[in-house]
């Protein structure tokens, strides 16, 4: 199991790559994640929804995603409350303080989920959540030593040593935990290293003289990873890719719930294709040639932030100058007329009027489509798969110009000018055709060639061989607990 000193310091994307590198070895590897927190999920084989990360994991090991390598999702609703999501369905909604009595009842579930992923596999590779050095929270713990513990795996400490203070995070965590839980800590890893490694070798010796701990390696900074879906909206808080002179710009609001944000990875791999990530409080630039709008967690809150914020008008102004908006889920329903949330399934029973760009309305609902789809493009015929993964019924009569006609039916609306669109797919713009033809009709482009998915197989190769190269990858296989122990 790889516990972090910290959140955001590198255990998903070692995970992966360790999925990879383990499975290219011939052995049966199933990633697992107890617990979750995440508004970028996606739908599983079985019919449920897991954490973006473990379907990136699950990829990396050659597997389609199962509900039971990430059994508790918590999908972030306000800032003290979020959607608790057990083994893909919803479970409940509930308050940080209710979810801390709740835990000790998943716990069961959660090991449940494990042992059948465990009966399938020579190695499981787990990722814990946040740190376990968090003893506040330590009390029904099931994200790490609370589950390392119950189901008696050895745990491999991970520092970030980009962020400074890799030494005191290392073993401050260490001081802070139990005998019990240091007994069975097989040793640490230092990621995201910049320069020369071996400048690094007296924090090595000082981690060693104060814990003992062996060091399973120092990891370079993988230039790499950027290109991997991320998992977490901190991605978005980082630095943008930089300004890519004459390309397509694409303008996408950020939402304070902002979920599925993903979808947007194969627009920021095209060379000419810049993806602008709007914060809260700037406005849209005007000379964006598309703007999208992007999944959500709490699509009624975003659209009150999108008109307190004045996005609302920025909108309307780009489509007077002939700009193309796109709505993918909670954003295709914030263009059509109206969103009613009778039930309270995202808050307080409420209605509001959208964006008018679309003449459809929307009725959240209890029931929520979790299903993967594949389908073309009604205006290019250019195929498409993804997922849906969304509440609420959208009718009207806009959808009588759908925008994708899938196997079972149609999805979304287009405007009577085309230059509006929206549908409930999700990652449509990992379709090489559809994704080069969409672009085509904003701007006439030679095709860049770019394919999105064999990209991200080549990163997940080349991640591997990176951790192959600077980690004791055999020496964290032997440090393995037996799979039945």
């Amino acid at each position: 199991m790889l516990q972090g000193t910290g959140s955001d310091v590198g255990k998903s994307v070692l995970t992966a790559g360790l999925c990879r590198a383990y499975s290219r070895r011939g052995l049966a590897v199933r990633p697992f994640k107890p617990q979750n927190m995440s508004n970028n999920a996606a739908v599983t084989a079985d019919g449920g929804e897991i954490g973006r990360a473990q379907a990136l994991q699950a990829r990396a090991c050659g597997l389609a995603p199962v509900t039971d390598m990430n059994p508790v999702l918590l999908k972030p609703q306000t800032d003290i409350g979020a959607q608790v999501v057990v083994q893909g369905r919803i479970f409940a909604t509930a308050k940080a303080r209710d979810y801390q009595a709740l835990k000790p009842k998943l716990m069961p579930r959660v090991l449940d989920s494990y042992r059948r992923l465990a009966t399938a596999a020579d190695l499981v590779l787990i990722e814990g959540a946040g740190s376990p050095a968090e003893v506040n929270l330590r009390a029904g713990d099931i994200a790490n030593m609370g589950f390392a513990e119950a189901a008696d795996v050895p745990v491999v400490l991970v520092g970030d040593i980009d962020r400074g203070g890799v030494i005191a995070s290392l073993v401050g965590t260490w001081a802070l935990l139990r005998e019990s839980e240091r007994a069975r800590i097989a040793g640490y890893v230092i990621n995201k290293f910049r320069g020369d490694v071996r400048l690094f070798d007296d924090g090595l010796a000082i981690i060693a003289e104060r814990t003992g701990l062996r060091s399973f390696g120092v990891v370079p900074w993988f230039a790499g990873a950027h290109r991997l879906p991320a998992e977490d909206a901190v991605a978005l808080d980082r630095p943008g890719e930089p300004e890519k002179a004459g390309g397509i710009r694409v303008a996408v609001p950020m939402f304070s719930r902002i979920a599925n944000f993903d979808d947007l990875d194969p627009l920021i791999a095209e060379p000419d294709v810049e993806v602008m990530f709007v914060a809260p409080g700037e406005a849209l630039p005007g000379d964006a040639d598309l703007v999208v709008l992007p999944g959500s967690k709490a699509t009624l809150g975003d659209l009150a932030s999108l008109r307190a914020g004045g996005w609302d008008v920025d909108i309307a102004a780009h489509v007077r100058r002939g700009g193309a908006v796109l709505g993918l889920c909670g954003g295709y329903q914030m263009l059509g007329t109206k969103i009613s949330d009778p039930q309270g399934i995202e808050g307080p029973p409420g209605e509001a009027s959208g964006l008018g760009l679309l003449d459809v309305d929307t009725e959240l609902t209890g029931d929520k489509t979790l299903t993967e789809a594949i389908g073309i493009a009604v205006d290019t015929g250019a195929p498409v798969h993804g997922y849906e993964m969304h509440v609420g019924r959208t009718s009207g009569p806009g959808n009588a110009r759908p925008m994708i006609r899938l196997a079972d039916g149609v999805d979304g609306a287009v405007s009577a000018d085309g230059k509006v669109m929206g549908c409930y797919l999700h990652g449509l713009f990992a379709s090489d055709p559809f994704r080069h033809a969409y672009l085509d009709r904003i701007r006439a482009r030679p095709s860049s060639g770019v394919a999105y998915d064999a990209e991200v197989e080549r990163v997940l190769d080349d991640l591997a061989d990176h951790l192959e190269a600077h980690l004791d990858v055999d020496g964290l296989l032997a440090a393995a607990a037996p799979i039945d122990g």
